[in-house]
């Protein structure tokens, strides 16, 4: 059997880098590290833009990423969110809006997405924006056919997110990344690469 060849680009904020994880992983490292490749050879190439919103992630995306795209591999894309744009005071309609022109275009040339949406923060106002972020970024995503992962309701209430977050100035270390990892291992990641689930 021929061994499939895919070539993931991954686009977001330091999030997506691994920013902070002692173990410079982060969750796209995990779960790139927990995906066989018996049958399929995988190339990532995580093109983060530090302190982005979906602004400038819409404006930059298929430039950077259509670098690392051609004939030769099974072209992918996943998308790793923040919360940037409440801080940026974009509306929730704009920012549905900018993920929905990435997807669209994504979908224009046959480019599966996996959306990794915003986790929470310790700032109890803040999440009850994210929340309402993370609601119109998963309808927007579901609703064109690509994997949406909620990270924001499993892990606002969960004690060792919350506790990582503490630990390093509100960003996630080696504990918080592994959760995240874990929610795209177990929400969709071997069903996008069609592939099957690592034991």
């Amino acid at each position: 059997m021929e061994q499939r060849k895919v070539r993931i680009a991954a686009v977001g904020d330091e999030l997506v880098a691994g920013v902070g994880d002692p173990r410079a992983l982060g969750w796209l490292g995990r779960a790139l590290a927990r995906t066989p490749q018996e049958n399929i050879s995988v190339e990532a190439y995580t093109l983060a833009n530090p302190q982005e919103g979906t602004e400038a992630l819409a404006a930059r995306w298929l430039q950077e990423a259509g670098r690392r795209f051609d004939d030769f591999h099974e072209n992918r894309l996943v998308i790793g969110l923040s919360g940037r744009d409440i801080a940026f005071g974009l509306s929730t309609a704009r920012s549905r809006l900018n993920l929905a022109n990435i997807l669209d275009g994504a979908t224009q040339l046959n480019i599966p997405v996996f959306v990794v949406g915003p986790p929470p923060s310790l700032d109890p106002a803040l999440n009850r924006k994210l929340a309402e972020l993370n609601t119109a970024f998963a309808d927007v995503t579901t609703r064109r056919k690509h994997h949406y992962v909620d990270t924001f309701s499993p892990l606002q209430n969960h004690e060792q997110w919350r506790t990582d977050l503490a630990t390093n100035s509100g960003s996630p270390g080696q504990a918080g990344y592994g959760l995240m990892a874990w929610l795209v291992l177990h929400r969709g990641w071997y069903q996008w690469l069609n592939i099957p689930e690592a034991v």
